[in-house]
């Protein structure tokens, strides 16, 4: 039997005005039905129903039971990071342009929450990346990456080189404008414009592609969802690199810098 959902966050960019009229929309029909809302505190949403609770985003995870992203993939991202510790199910509400992770319509949403909470819902776990950066001086930085984990150059018209090792062998030496680690989530998403294929969600592997390689011989390669990858700037490299997961900023990718990508344990 599905779980039933009682306290739900609502997350969205709340500037545009599609995304606030949905919000609103949303929020007077969960209340109609006696189930708590909670919206970020700091949001200045006119119209919204009697009753409504105004939390610190940060504390949806520990205070929902479900997080309802209303914009594109973006926010949708966002909101993964609110639900991660806690296991938090997501559901996505497309205001955005392309809706590869928010998938349900404008037009749909309120039907399609009725079936949600009359238990009429199918759930789908995606597997997510553990990315840690350690520096030269022992310090590091984590994050946990639903789509991808990008290493791309800092300065145009400079090759970046880096070093990649699978299960501690050696793979490459890539030149060129940085690369992109996706999960099978993430295969849609950056990775696709890299070359990279398309790969099930259901298949957990993960896509190593190139950005812009200098050599033709230099191709997107699939490994395994257990892998783990290590990439490493090449002394010599022209460029500076930086890290990024699903957008956010890791840190730089120095001489004395390793990045490691592998599964969410």
């Amino acid at each position: 039997m599905n779980k039933t959902f009682s306290r739900i966050a609502l997350v969205g960019k709340i500037e545009d005005p599609r995304v606030a009229d949905s919000m609103v929309a949303l929020a007077r029909h969960l209340r109609a039905r006696g189930l708590a809302v909670l919206v970020d505190r700091d949001a200045a949403i006119a119209g919204l129903a009697d009753g409504i609770e105004r939390r610190p985003v940060e504390e949806f995870g520990r205070e929902s039971d479900l997080i309802v992203a209303i914009g594109g993939d973006g926010t949708m991202l966002f909101a993964v990071q609110l639900a991660i510790d806690r296991g938090v199910p997501l559901l996505g509400i497309n205001r955005g342009r392309l809706g590869f992770l928010t998938d349900v319509s404008p037009e749909e949403m309120l039907d399609t929450f009725d079936a949600v909470l009359e238990g009429r819902y199918e759930t789908d776990s995606r597997q997510l990346l553990d990315a840690s950066l350690t520096r030269g001086d022992g310090r590091t930085a984590e994050y946990r990456a639903l789509n991808d984990v990008v290493v791309q150059r800092h300065e145009s018209g400079r090759m970046v080189e880096l070093e990649t090792r699978i299960d501690q062998r050696f793979v490459n030496t890539h030149g060129g404008d940085g690369l992109v680690i996706a999960s099978s989530t993430g295969s849609t998403a950056y990775a696709l414009s890299c070359g990279g294929p398309i790969i099930h969600p259901a298949l957990g592997a993960v896509v190593i592609a190139p950005i812009s390689p200098h050599t033709l011989s230099d191709r997107p390669i699939v490994v395994g969802r257990e892998s783990h990858i290590e990439v490493r700037l090449v002394a010599r490299s022209a460029a500076r690199a930086q890290i990024t997961c699903d957008g956010a900023l890791l840190g730089d990718l120095e001489e004395q810098s390793r990045l490691l990508v592998g599964p969410s344990s």
